[in-house]
């Protein structure tokens, strides 16, 4: 249910289409044939996913003037930042060069992460805030995410769908009951970016996933995104050349040892090759790390999130350590909520301008408020539960997920109006034109 504004195409430059609604301007990839000046299109996450017939997009686009901008006033009133002290501290200052455009250097990031003064942490939230406005407008981009398989042949010592972990009523679903969800989400509901996900289930051959993303991609103007594990760097480029233009991995942790201890018989580098090789080959990249895990320094956290930045990450994905029923972590200390929003705000100020970063799950089953509290220090993304509800207790990949049980609607219903009141539009069509 990311709404997709239709863009009105003012200028060609080969692959890329400058587009334009209201007063924003957005560069996008366009892969379709054909286009021309002043037609209309849909994008999601900078790439053209559909063209719009212009008596549809002309009332689409009547429709959402005076909220779009009722909205976009909203927010920016609430990205004011309060007025600074007199005198300023060594906070303010680094607070300023981020603002300024100057990530903080590792140190910085050391102590921005280990910040614990209420007062200190609200002008760093504030900051982060204001950098997200500054950069993104009023845009909140809502993924739909599509469990299709809780199978997995991967022994994780954080994940609950871990192979060694007893679960007693794992699913897969077909390929008539993936396009049929699919259907369902995009059609019924409004989604114009989807999450296909699974754990790593060798019952789909990477010839039977690309296919399902052919039908999906014919059938609906969506952008398909993918998240089944390492499925092998030939096996990336099948699926984006199927097309597949998004890729869900997270690398975790960016300590090959702490990795080595969590995952078995993986390697941080088989991760990381898949990372950088879907970077090559175009993909829109979300990546993070886990927050909370047993061993992990401040220094590994720095260190996760600037993997992300120098990935070039289209989504900044950061979530807690969560119990998940897989005894290898049992009795671990939970992260608290200020250690997960420290985590995203300082991931903003380092964030290249156009990246999203995600309020994850997780971190919406760790805190009832997480939603509210994430978008309001830098986040700009959620993920919306599409998968059949008849599913969703078997894709227990942690303990009491948060929305597990909320139908589509309800979910949306909301998400919207969250949203609303924080001034965001529910739309992604890309970064902003400089």
């Amino acid at each position: 249910m990311c709404y997709a504004i239709p863009g009105q195409v003012m200028a060609i430059d080969g692959r890329y289409l400058t587009i334009r609604y209201f007063e924003e301007t957005r560069r996008v990839i366009n892969e379709l044939p054909g286009m021309t000046v002043g037609e209309f299109v849909l994008a999601q996450g900078g790439h053209v996913i559909s063209r719009v017939k212009p008596a549809e997009a002309l009332a689409t686009l009547e429709t959402w003037r005076d909220l779009f901008h009722v909205l976009q006033e909203r927010d920016a009133g609430m990205a004011v930042l309060d007025t600074p002290p007199p005198t300023p501290d060594a906070l303010q200052k680094i607070l300023d060069d981020a603002l300024a455009g100057t990530a903080p250097d590792r140190a910085t990031m050391r102590r921005l992460l280990a910040l614990d003064d209420p007062g200190e942490l609200g002008r760093l939230y504030k900051t982060a805030n204001a950098i997200r406005n500054r950069h993104h407008r009023n845009s909140c981009c809502v993924h739909g995410i599509l469990e299709i398989s809780s199978h997995c042949r991967s022994f994780c010592e954080y994940c609950g769908l871990a192979a060694d972990v007893p679960q007693p009523h794992r699913y897969r679903m077909s390929r008539e009951e993936i396009l049929a969800a699919v259907n369902e989400a995009v059609e019924i509901h409004g989604f114009r970016s989807l999450v296909l996900q699974s754990g790593e289930d060798p019952h789909y051959t990477v010839d039977e996933l690309a296919g399902i993303i052919r039908e999906i991609r014919a059938r609906h103007g969506v952008l398909v995104c993918v998240s089944f594990g390492e499925i092998g760097l030939d096996g990336l480029g099948r699926l984006f050349d199927a097309g597949a233009r998004g890729l869900l991995m997270r690398f975790e942790t960016s300590n090959p040892v702490l990795y080595a201890k969590l995952r078995k018989n993986r390697t941080f580098d088989q991760r990381l090759a898949h990372l950088r090789r879907a970077v090559e080959l175009g993909y829109l990249v979300m990546t993070g790390g886990l927050i909370g895990l047993p061993g992990q320094t401040l220094d590994d956290q720095v260190n996760d999130i600037l993997l992300a930045a120098e990935l070039r990450a289209e989504m900044f994905s950061f979530g807690p350590l969560l119990p998940s029923g897989n005894h290898h972590l049992d009795g671990v200390k939970l992260p608290s909520e200020e250690q997960v929003l420290r985590t995203l705000a300082v991931a903003r100020c380092v964030a290249p301008p156009d990246a999203k970063v995600l309020v994850t799950t997780a971190f919406e089953t760790l805190s009832p408020t997480a939603r509210e509290k994430g978008l309001m220090a830098g986040a700009n993304s959620v993920m919306l539960n599409v998968t059949p509800l008849r599913y969703r207790p078997a894709y227990a990949i942690y303990a009491g997920r948060a929305h597990a049980e909320e139908t589509i609607t309800s979910q949306i219903r909301g998400a919207v109006a969250l949203l609303q009141r924080l001034g965001r539009a529910p739309t992604d069509l890309g970064a902003r034109e400089a």
